[in-house]
Order: structure tokens, then sequence, then C-alpha cells
């Protein structure tokens, strides 16, 4: 039997592009069945596309995604810079699938904001040929990444991430996650939003940060399906981080200030019934 969160929100899939853990999350995909699936940017990876790479896993995401929405689940998708195309298009509906730059919606009285972020990203807006070929150097390196990690598991190693260490060691790099964390609650506080949802910077997290206003601001980052395969879960009245895990492809990095709770990874839990007032919230 299939879990049933309410909401479960993903990001940075990058289907399409070689780094896309897509038959981890394909699995993830089918072990669920949400009341409704925000797919919060860089869904499709149209910067990658001139590799001709799109292989049928890939296509298998899309198609479990597709069976999702014409099975009940309301799927809205948020643009982000890796698909930004679908911007042109502005809001669009198809059937119960929902293209949207951002969403808002409230649940119990506290209002979530939820966007992709890459709006706080100057270089893919003032130089956006840099911002593509810092995506091709990333997806090389993770290719590089996953190959090593193949010889360190039959070596009996335990995993390395490239990406991690240089997240950790690259001061620039640190700086500009703890500002694009802090600018993003910065702006929740100054709106009055409780809660803000983003991805972009594939770092899951769920804090409790202090906006400039002086306000309490809930921070959540769904992270990614490329180096960490997660996704934000709402159930039981809270948000939860789910990881998926699958021999160590994905490790918890240092950088990560979110806490560790026992999450039930790939565990099917009996159907509960879906509160209606979180439904009935959603601007549409």
């Amino acid at each position: 039997m299939k879990r049933t969160p309410e909401i479960v929100v993903l990001s940075d899939l990058h289907l399409g592009a070689y780094g896309c853990h897509a038959d981890e999350l394909y699995q993830y995909l089918k072990s669920i069945k949400p009341k409704i699936l925000i797919l919060n940017g860089d869904i499709i990876d149209m910067w990658q596309f001139k590799k001709n790479y799109f292989p049928k896993s890939h296509l298998e995401v899309i198609r479990v995604i597709l069976k999702l929405a014409t099975s009940g689940t309301k799927v809205y998708y948020l643009t982000g810079n890796h698909d930004d195309l679908l911007r042109k298009f502005g809001e669009l509906e198809l059937g119960d699938i929902h293209l949207r730059n951002k969403l808002v919606f409230q649940i119990d009285g506290k209002s979530h904001w939820v966007f992709h972020g890459d709006v706080f990203d100057a270089s893919i807006h003032q130089a956006r040929w840099l911002a593509q070929l810092g995506g091709k150097g990333y997806d090389l390196l993770i290719r590089l990444n996953r190959t090593i990690n193949f010889v360190r598991k039959m070596a009996g190693l335990q995993p390395v991430s490239f990406s991690a260490k240089i997240k950790k060691k690259v001061k620039g790099a640190v700086k500009f996650i703890d500002d694009f964390e802090q600018t993003a609650v910065d702006l929740a506080g100054e709106k009055g939003y409780n809660y803000v949802i983003c991805g972009h910077i594939h770092l899951p997290q769920i804090r409790t940060v202090e906006a400039k206003n002086g306000a309490n601001v809930i921070y959540l980052n769904s992270g990614d399906w490329v180096e960490h395969m997660t996704a934000l879960e709402f159930e039981d009245g809270k948000w939860k981080l789910y990881q998926y895990e699958d021999d160590g492809l994905s490790v918890h990095q240092p950088l990560l200030r979110v806490p560790e709770p026992k999450l039930d990874k790939r565990i099917l839990r009996k159907e509960e019934v879906y509160p209606e007032k979180v439904i009935a919230a959603f601007e549409f």
C-alpha cells in the first residue's frame, strides 16, 4: 500500500541531465499517493537538451507524474532557472496540472510561500552564459563523483561528495547559501508569511530563522535528486524531510543544518484520510 502524505514538494530533479537519479526518483514516486504534488523548479533540465540525452528512465518519471495527475493528485509545476522557458506561458492549467511561477497557500491559518529561488541568483540574470557553463561543470563533477563512488563501494569504502567538500571549503559558496536563505526569510517576514519553501541551491533544510523585521519564519528547502535525493512531505500536521537511501549513493553533508528526524524511508504506510481544509486553502 502506498504512503499518503498530504503534500509533497520536489525540486531540482534535472531530468535530462546525467546527474539525475531517475531510477530512485521513480521508485519514490511509485511509493506515494499525495493529495498535492508541488514540483518546485528545475524539473526538466532544458539547459542540457543539446546533449541529446533523455533516457527511458527519465521518461518514466514524467509518466508517473502524469499518472498521479490523472488519478486525483493536484500537480503544481513551478518554474526554475533550468526550465525558465516555461515562464513565457504565464499561468497555465492542463487538467490537474497547474503551471505557476510561485504558489501561496495556508494550512491551519499559517501562510506558505513557495518559489524556486533563482530570483536571488545574480549570475543567472546578469551572466546567463556563465551560469550555464557552471551548470555543465557541475554535471560533469557529479558524473565523475558517481564513478569514483562506484569504485569506492567495490573496495568497501565509504562514498564521498566532491560538491559538498567544495561548498564547505569555498567561503564564497558558503556565503551565497547563507545569503540565499536569509534573503528568502527576510522577504517572507516582510510579506507576513510563516513558511517559505525554496529549491535551487540543492541543500535540503528545515529550520526556524529570524527575519530582519523580527518575525520567526520557518525556512524549508526540498533539496534535489542529483546529490541528496530528498523531498519535503507534509503529514500529521507537520513538515518532514524525506531522504531516499540507496547503498550510499547519497550522503548527509556536514554543511546541513537540518535536524535528522527518524524518517520511514521507502516504508509503505496504511492509507490515511486527507483533511479537506488543507486542499481548500490553495489559491488557484
